[in-house]
């Protein structure tokens, strides 16, 4: 059924992708901003869980998404000395237990998906779009160029030009700093793409897994670590900083990083943001995503949490008898959540780069599936 009120969307990543196709596809008339361009996303992975790929489900492309990706059937937690496992994860059943997978993909395979997603919806994507500003519901793009709306959506990231209506504090320095690269698969790392998982030690971290069908390698590698401030995920780094960080880690460890070292190599430092007491302001101008909640990386679920937003604020807005409403029904429906994630995950990061690794996981575990946020269902939660 055909809406009158006009949605401007402020950001074309993955929340801001999946709101336009979602709001769309709920009747609204909606016009997506993106600053690059092209539409396309970083050359990197990304994790899909459950409750993520519920979110893709409610706009038509979550089979598509599965396919494109790779449906892992199992995980596990290493020690960084000598590769020992300390916690095993089975994912096979991912789909007869939550009705979704599990998915690890590109990051530009998921973003072509949710590209076609909102073209078929009919959403009036524009690139080249860069926002500087708003003024009311209007939004004022770098070369002065105005796009009147009804109803601003910011999901332009940590740097929200859109999240200034409610605060002009930066983002903050968590004190974590992260290289990423992707890599060929070969023999010298077939085994940790068959075994994707983490390997833990004091105060860094190494997350792996494979992506498109398994020919490629994704890998982040985490420290805590002063003196670089630069956030930008297309920083070029020097291999041998990573190698000097991870000294003394263990043989899989040294031949992931030796993999890294013959490919581009991008440094960065994490910023998050504190919680927001409210993510709508004048009844008209709401925040999604990491402009809402930028949090660490430490549980997985940012991404997660952009994606549920996206499809709780399309059914909320859908719902509702005026954009105010629905604005508030889907803060009140996702703010709780969305601060607790951002909380397990800074926690989860002191759990998984503690002093001594080999006690992790002999106690109750905290991770995102025993926390319970794979059991979350964004196409049926009360709005």
């Amino acid at each position: 059924m055909s809406r009158s009120e006009r949605i401007t969307i402020v950001g074309g990543g993955i929340g801001g992708m999946t709101a336009a196709a979602a709001i769309a596809q709920a009747g609204f008339t909606v016009t997506l901003l993106e600053a690059a361009q092209q539409f396309g996303d970083i050359g990197a992975g990304v994790t899909l869980s459950p409750n993520a790929m519920k979110a893709l489900d409610h706009i038509g492309v979550m089979e598509q998404v599965a396919d494109a990706g790779v449906e892992p059937t199992r995980q596990r937690i290493q020690h960084w000395q000598d590769d020992r496992v300390l916690v095993p994860m089975e994912r096979a059943s991912a789909r007869a237990k939550y009705g979704a997978p599990y998915v690890t993909i590109h990051r530009a395979d998921l973003h072509a998906e949710l590209v076609r997603a909102a073209t078929d919806a009919g959403v009036d994507l524009r690139t080249s779009a860069p926002a500087a500003s708003t003024e009311g519901t209007t939004v004022i793009l770098a070369d002065g160029v105005r796009v009147e709306g009804d109803v601003i959506i910011g999901a332009d990231g940590v740097k929200s030009v859109v999240r200034q209506r409610f605060e002009t504090t930066p983002a903050k320095f968590t004190g974590h700093v992260a290289w990423r690269a992707l890599v060929p698969v070969d023999d010298a790392i077939r085994s940790v793409t068959q075994w994707p998982g983490i390997h833990i030690g004091p105060g860094k971290m190494i997350t792996r897994y494979p992506v498109r069908g398994g020919g490629l390698l994704n890998m982040v590698f985490f420290a805590r670590q002063d003196g670089w401030t630069e956030d930008g995920w297309t920083l070029p780094a020097d291999p041998a900083d990573l190698v000097a960080t991870y000294a003394g880690w263990s043989d899989e460890v040294q031949a992931m990083i030796a993999a890294a070292s013959t490919v581009l190599l991008f440094k960065w430092a994490i910023n998050a943001r504190a919680a927001l007491p409210d993510w709508t302001v004048d009844g008209n101008v709401a925040l999604l995503g990491d402009a809402a909640h930028a949090m660490t990386p430490f549980l997985g679920h940012g991404a997660a949490c952009a994606l549920e937003d996206a499809v709780v604020l399309s059914r909320a807005l859908a719902l509702s008898e005026t954009t105010e409403e629905g604005l508030r029904r889907y803060v009140a429906a996702r703010h709780d959540r969305a601060s607790f994630i951002q909380a397990e995950s800074n926690a989860n990061a002191d759990r998984m780069q503690a002093d001594d690794a080999a006690l992790f996981g002999l106690g109750a575990m905290k991770d995102e599936e025993s926390l319970g946020l794979f059991d979350y269902d964004c196409r049926s939660v009360l709005v």
